[in-house]
């Protein structure tokens, strides 16, 4: 039985490649069946807010590889409630339907999964 992956994002989408590496991780993974969720934490909760404009930045929109997540079968998405709430953010601005978890929920999360890749 394969082990399972919770994969954390912490990075902005605007921070470098921190955040499509994350999104590749879990897409790969999701492709052969890895039973994995992801996490977005702290400044990485900034990647699932609708109608950004990547291409001020010069940067690829993360959108469609985001909204490919459940195709690949990376159903298990969580949100920090602390990291939303401090950017002053809510369901209603994000782009897919996440689980929000307070700080509790979070270390409960971690216990859950066999490995934890932070990146």
């Amino acid at each position: 039985m394969s082990k399972s992956m919770l994969i954390i994002s912490r990075q902005a989408p605007w921070a470098g490649p921190s955040a499509r590496e994350a999104l590749d991780i879990a897409l790969a993974g999701g492709a052969f069946d890895l039973p994995l969720g992801l996490l977005f934490l702290d400044d990485g909760v900034f990647q699932m807010v609708a109608g950004q404009q990547s291409s001020t930045l010069q940067q690829k929109d993360l959108t469609a590889n985001l909204q490919a997540l459940p195709l690949f079968g990376v159903e298990e998405l969580f949100v920090s409630s602390r990291s939303l709430a401090e950017r002053g953010l809510n369901d209603a601005q994000l782009i897919l339907p996440v689980e929000q978890l307070d700080d509790g929920a979070l270390t409960q999360l971690l216990d859950r999964f066999d490995q934890v890749v932070t990146i």
